[in-house]
């Protein structure tokens, strides 16, 4: 691929724009935040969210964070000598659990989170720090409802390629902590909460299953939520990277919503009715999976319905990839995709029909492995057509 490094660039542009740790760094600055008493962090960027907030209000402040299993790394160099210490020093509890479907650790950590609330004194400050991947990773259930159950639902509403909108209002509605629950515990003096959006209009409602709504906190108490990280910003700074290296921006949109195959459709007419120069969308489009689906997520997925539709064409190339640097239940954040790919290695039509892109991808040298990025804003597709 002729521009494949300039794609990439261009991605990890938008990601590091919108990271955890940059993210509670600036909300901290420009909103005046002052400094808590207690912090809670949860989701996939909850690490460095942490990091930045723990920065500022001291290593020693009370603190849980709850994250997806081989995300509790550091993400920012001035921390690169602290993560160990403030691991162990006993002011920070760490629990890591399952993403997409919850295992048994995401009940601990919705009982810790609960118990963690309810047990803070009445001048207490606590700063909520919240990013995509929190409604799996931390849950507490009423007693007709198990986690074998749980896993059941999550399951099904994901093989069936129902928009997290969906998934998450489901989860709101049998969920313990979900929907403002968990805060409705808290008898503290004031709650900050700030949340990095995976959501199309990002609703703090919707992020994390509304586990940072503040509408049942007790009268009086004083409330902050912002949305401090976003597909929007990513996009743009994604296209300032594209000016940058000499690149025309010639759309921008988040619009990769729906089932994956559409978005595909949707994408490539815009890019063949467009100039010459850098396509970027965002969003988050859904797939129903076969009865034994092969490996791979909705990135990978898309990456190779676009080089099916681009095959054969040498003017266009095209990176698709999950901003938390994680598509499904593997290890790629996505691919890239261009005109020789679908025709490259056999069976890829196959590999379509059995959600076994991410193999396809691979056997191709086109799959595209980032590990964890500290943030999730959703899917970023970059595209140059160069003809």
């Amino acid at each position: 691929m002729k521009h494949r490094s300039a794609l990439e660039l261009i991605w990890r542009a938008g990601v590091e724009r919108v990271s955890g740790h940059a993210a509670v760094i600036s909300a901290i600055e420009n909103y005046s935040i002052s400094n808590p008493d207690a912090i809670i962090a949860v989701g996939k960027a909850a690490t460095p969210m942490i990091e930045a907030a723990l920065s500022f209000a001291g290593y020693s402040t009370n603190s849980l964070l709850v994250t997806k299993y081989d995300h509790v790394i550091c993400h920012h160099r001035v921390n690169q000598e602290r993560i160990e210490e403030y691991q162990n020093d006993g002011t920070l509890k760490v629990i890591e659990a399952g993403h997409p479907l919850p295992d048994q650790n995401s009940i601990s950590a919705g009982r810790e989170l609960t118990d963690f609330v309810q047990s803070l004194a009445p001048h207490d400050h606590l700063l909520l720090l919240v990013s995509g991947g929190a409604s799996a990773l931390a849950e507490l259930l009423p007693d007709e409802i198990n986690l074998d159950d749980l896993q059941k639902i999550t399951s099904q509403m994901l093989a069936k390629g129902e928009k997290i909108e969906d998934i998450n209002a489901k989860r709101k509605e049998i969920s313990l902590i979900k929907n403002g629950r968990l805060l409705a515990g808290f008898r503290g003096r004031k709650v900050t909460v700030l949340a990095i959006s995976d959501v199309e209009g990002d609703s703090i409602d919707v992020i994390g299953s509304g586990i940072g709504i503040t509408d049942k906190l007790p009268v009086g108490t004083e409330r902050q939520t912002h949305i401090v990280a976003s597909n929007e910003i990513a996009r743009q700074a994604s296209g300032t990277k594209a000016g940058m290296l000499g690149f025309e921006v010639c759309h921008d949109s988040e619009s990769v919503y729906g089932d994956v195959t559409d978005a595909a459709e949707r994408i490539l007419s815009q890019i063949s009715n467009g100039n010459n120069g850098i396509y970027i969308f965002g969003g988050e489009p859904t797939v129903v999976l076969p009865e034994n689906p092969g490996r791979g997520g909705r990135n990978q997925q898309l990456a190779l319905l676009l080089s099916k539709l681009i095959d054969g064409n040498d003017e266009i190339e095209i990176l698709v990839a999950g901003t938390d640097g994680s598509d499904g239940p593997h290890n790629a954040a996505g691919g890239f995709a261009d005109g020789a790919m679908f025709s490259q290695c056999e069976g890829a039509q196959m590999a379509l029909d059995q959600a076994n892109a991410g193999t396809y991808l691979e056997q191709c040298d086109n799959l595209f492995v980032t590990g964890p990025t500290g943030t999730n804003v959703m899917d970023l597709v970059i595209a140059i057509k160069d003809s």
